[in-house]
């Protein structure tokens, strides 16, 4: 066993409703903590833009975002060819994994293609950090909320993580409707909603922690009991904020930063 695996520790898994280098290009919160979570001084970030076809401005985005900071480097599994390295090699020396937004749907297929979510989670039991957002967070979990067919409609994920999972709660609040019939009728297990910057911290399969790159933000907690639904609203900690402290106005969004966090947001409805 080498030195870097000695370091690593309980499987861990962040799954953000949305934010990230993506949704967020001035606020390195949440990205800043996904690297929080790794204990070694040099780690080594795979990025995984599957899910919306391995596209080059998001490519460029995550560089821009983890290259100074990291040993960063992508996978496209759309452009293979010529490679010398098995993806098992790739993956297995990381220490974390970040998987990018769009389609769930492809990215399950095209992963399952690949034999990729085999090694995912193989990865996940030797205590690779496993991070994502929107589509990239949903995987985890025993299912979700889609629009990747253009309606949404409920789906599997990987099941890494027990329970359902549902993002972009504030951005896109008609997600939360079609989530919340789909725990109640039995078609998805109970789970958690997130804002768009908020991320929920998993250690094994316990959640954690509630972290959030900005105020004014939640994480809610869904279950059935019989045929009522129990909700648990969850503040999470705010990111870069000592607990306690009291945020300034100042600190809260302006209507121009709402208007482009929405621009941004719609270029990840696909989820």
């Amino acid at each position: 066993m080498t030195l870097r695996d000695r370091l690593r520790g309980d499987p861990q898994i962040l799954a953000m409703g949305g934010g990230g280098f993506t949704m967020e290009p001035d606020n390195p919160a949440l990205d800043d903590f996904v690297l929080s979570l790794v204990r070694v001084p040099e780690p080594r970030i795979l990025f995984l833009p599957t899910a919306s076809g391995d596209p080059t401005a998001q490519i460029t985005a995550f560089y821009a975002r983890f290259a100074r900071r990291a040993s960063a480097t992508h996978l496209s599994l759309f452009r293979r060819h010529g490679s010398a390295r098995s993806l098992a090699e790739i993956v297995l020396e990381q220490d974390v994994i970040y998987v990018g937004g769009g389609s769930l749907r492809n990215l399950l297929a095209i992963w399952r293609a690949h034999e990729l979510d085999a090694l995912l989670r193989e990865a996940w039991r030797r205590g690779i950090v496993l991070a994502g957002l929107s589509a990239g967070a949903m995987c985890w979990f025993a299912g979700g909320v889609t629009r990747s067919g253009g309606p949404l409609e409920t789906i599997a994920g990987l099941g890494l993580l027990p329970g359902s999972f549902s993002v972009h709660a504030d951005g896109e609040p008609e997600r939360l409707p079609v989530w919340l019939g789909a725990v109640r009728s039995g078609a998805l297990p109970g789970g958690w909603a997130a804002d768009d910057g908020v991320g929920l911290l998993f250690h094994g399969t316990r959640m954690v922690r509630v972290v959030a790159s900005r105020p004014g933000t939640a994480a809610l907690r869904v279950d059935a009991v019989g045929d009522e639904l129990v909700r648990h609203r969850i503040e999470p900690e705010l990111l870069g904020v000592a607990p306690g402290a009291r945020v300034h106005p100042a600190a809260l969004p302006v209507p121009d930063e709402i208007r482009e966090l929405r621009e941004l947001r719609q270029a990840m409805r696909r989820g």
